[in-house]
């Protein structure tokens, strides 16, 4: 007997699913921006697929169900997949993975299935093809059918060979990501440079691999872990033999994969990876389950969007829902004007989270975020928690939409927002918030490191007049400040010897100190040893700027822009004139016993920082990198260290004590 035709209510709903999934779609692979969980579009799909399953009269040719995903971003040459790159369905239970282990064994009656489980790396997928050796082509994922030519970005991810032992036309796919540590580093210079920041890794992953200059892609830190592996159009025997054969080619595969003779054994790697993913350095949302005979997948086959011999066994979402009590506007050292949602305060992954940037303008008036809304949070490893979306079907009657500010809600001045950006900023360089962001961030640690001026003797400093910009430091006296709380004779001759010190760090620290737009920390070291004093880099032109390692078009106008600006070229006169050494360190001129080696930090080492550390090994020429690879000289380890201890082993790679660390740098134990 056919199936009945659908009824209208279930042919609105059908219609309904396929425009929300579609317009997700889009927002996800085209424009990087995503407006829903994975688990919750998920669930969209789920839910059409089981009304077309019911009602086949439902489906129609452009249904999301019916095809791979969504045209490939523009501004790219666009290149066809010589094998589709299929998406692979999703698992959200031991029930779902055993019915799929079913449908593989009804499919391959009496045959012993094994299988590789891989851990689900969010990231970005990419093909790239080697022609007699040499690096020819690397191709996004796209739509599935076809990509976007990126070889050029590509070719930055330093963990990637440009040149391989194979002969005749090697195609490898994988995914590109974005390790923690340097998805904190560049929202914390987007930050700083008031821009806006990337919600997860995989955006800025994604966003980093479509960017025009491939420097800026270079100062991103991507990295890559390859899985599928074709030779002149053939595949290995074995899942399992294909990531050895990668490893021997020189490709970074993820070491945490694992052969599983039987389907117990993939729930023994699920389980076990549930409870250790927080102490990845990267985000995984689950794990890939791959028959591992190529024969055996070969006879599954696929269907028209994914192959019937893998499935994605999701990890929980870590996601909460709450309520937004209040919205407030948060004004950085640049001026730019940051929406922070005030929640009530809710338990995820274990942290409290009662606070959530909105980013800027655009992104509160895209998602609608009001006061009063409820609101769907997400928070993967030790990612920002942000807003995923807004319950808008539990909005109160009457609910306002943010009225954006038309003033500074601290000095009251006009706010701008330049034509092209997203970000608005207060133009009073003499407001007291930005002022008061300045000081601080020149007084950090990682900057000209003023111990003792912190937030609440800032404040102090700013409300009794001693200090309204950051020269006014250095002329700071005893006897003006022993009248402020918390600063008895001792402290205030503390903080003034800390001031004094803080004379002599160098140039790089001053470069990152000032908070030039677009210059982190390691590009003003780059800076500082390009060109020795602060005079020299105010006279650089553009184009000596752009030729400095990392510095693109963008940077350079905004190192030009800066040293263009009276009340900046005041402010580093008086620096000058208060005795701030403008000069390169020395130790960037000493001698560099280390260079040319890569060391990787892990764990807390006992009678130091990181960053006292990383200064140690940059001082002497060395580099210290993210993440574990062939490429890295030795990992640095200290207490309770995490997974890059396991890399290191499996590798070879030297591991380095704190003792032996001491000696390598030349300090006493």
């Amino acid at each position: 007997m056919s199936p009945s035709p659908a009824g209208r209510k279930d042919r609105a709903r059908a219609e309904a699913l396929r425009r929300t999934i579609l317009t997700h779609e889009r927002k996800y692979y085209v424009e990087n921006d995503p407006q829903i969980s994975d688990a919750e579009f998920d669930r969209l799909v789920s839910e059409l697929r089981d009304l077309e399953a019911r009602f086949p009269d439902l489906v129609t040719p452009e249904s999301p169900t019916q095809r791979v995903g969504e045209k490939p971003v523009e501004g790219f040459v666009s290149v066809v997949h010589r094998t589709p790159m299929l998406s692979i369905d999703n698992g959200y239970n031991e029930e779902e993975i055993r019915e799929f282990e079913d449908r593989v064994r009804k499919l391959l009656p009496g045959q012993a299935v094994a299988y590789t489980a891989e851990l689900k790396i969010d990231g970005l997928g990419i093909s790239v093809l080697y022609r007699d050796g040499k690096f020819a082509r690397a191709v996004t994922r796209g739509d599935g059918v076809r990509g976007d030519d990126v070889s050029g970005n590509v070719k930055t991810i330093r963990s990637l060979p440009l040149v391989i032992g194979a002969e005749g036309e090697v195609e490898v796919r994988g995914e590109i990501y974005l390790p923690f540590a340097s998805f904190r580093e560049i929202n914390r210079e987007r930050e700083e440079a008031g821009e806006p920041l990337f919600a997860n890794p995989r955006n800025a992953a994604a966003g980093s691999i479509r960017l025009l200059d491939p420097r800026e892609v270079a100062s991103r830190n991507l990295n890559v872990f390859l899985y599928y592996l074709f030779v002149d159009g053939k595949e290995e025997p074995s899942q399992w033999g294909a990531l050895r054969k990668l490893r021997d080619l020189g490709f970074m595969t993820n070491p945490r994969s694992r052969f599983c003779p039987t389907l117990d054994d993939v729930l023994a790697y699920y389980r076990e990876w549930e409870e250790k993913r927080d102490s990845l350095d990267y985000d995984a949302d689950g794990i890939v389950v791959k028959v591992d005979s190529a024969d055996e997948r070969r006879a599954l086959g696929t269907t028209a969007k994914s192959p019937r011999w893998a499935i994605s066994y999701k990890f929980p979402a870590r996601q909460a829902t709450t309520r937004v009590n209040d919205i407030v506007i948060q004004v950085g050292r640049t001026g730019a004007l940051t929406p922070v949602a005030v929640l009530e305060p809710v338990k995820l992954s274990g942290t409290t989270i009662s606070r959530s940037t909105l980013h800027n303008e655009e992104e509160v008036r895209r998602k609608d975020v009001r006061v009063g809304d409820f609101v769907l949070i997400e928070r993967s490893g030790d990612v920002i928690p942000h807003v995923v979306a807004v319950m808008k079907e539990r909005r109160a009657r009457g609910s306002r939409p943010f009225a954006w500010p038309g003033r500074c809600p601290v000095c009251g001045s006009e706010v701008f927002r330049p034509e092209g950006e997203v970000i608005s900023r207060c133009v009073n360089t003499s407001c007291p918030a930005r002022v008061r962001e300045s000081v601080l961030h020149f007084a950090a640690r990682r900057a000209m490191d003023i111990d003792g001026l912190g937030e609440a003797v800032v404040d102090q400093l700013l409300g009794a007049g001693l200090v309204r910009s950051i020269p006014d430091l250095y002329g700071l006296r005893t006897d003006a400040l022993v009248g402020l709380e918390r600063l008895g004779p001792k402290s205030s001759r503390n903080l003034l010897a800390e001031i004094e010190e803080s004379k002599t760090r160098g140039l790089a620290r001053l470069l990152f100190a000032l908070g030039i737009r677009h210059v982190g920390e390691r590009l003003a070291q780059t800076l500082a040893s390009r060109f020795g004093t602060l005079e020299a880099l105010e006279a650089a032109g553009r184009g000596d700027l752009v030729e400095v390692k990392d510095v693109g078009p963008k940077v350079a106008e905004s190192i030009l822009f800066f040293f263009a600006q009276p009340e900046n070229l005041e402010l580093v006169g008086r620096l000058r004139d208060a005795g701030v050494t403008v000069r390169d360190a020395g130790d960037a001129a000493g001698p560099k016993p280390l260079a040319g080696q890569v060391f990787v930090i892990t764990g807390t080492l006992a009678g130091m920082t990181r960053d006292e550390v990383r200064e140690l090994l940059e001082a002497r020429g060395a580099e210290v990198g993210s993440s574990v690879t062939r490429k890295t000289t030795g990992l640095i380890v200290g207490e309770s260290p995490g997974s890059k201890l396991d890399k290191a082993r499996e590798l070879g790679v030297r591991v380095i004590g704190e003792r032996e660390f001491l000696e390598l740098v030349g300090k006493k134990p």
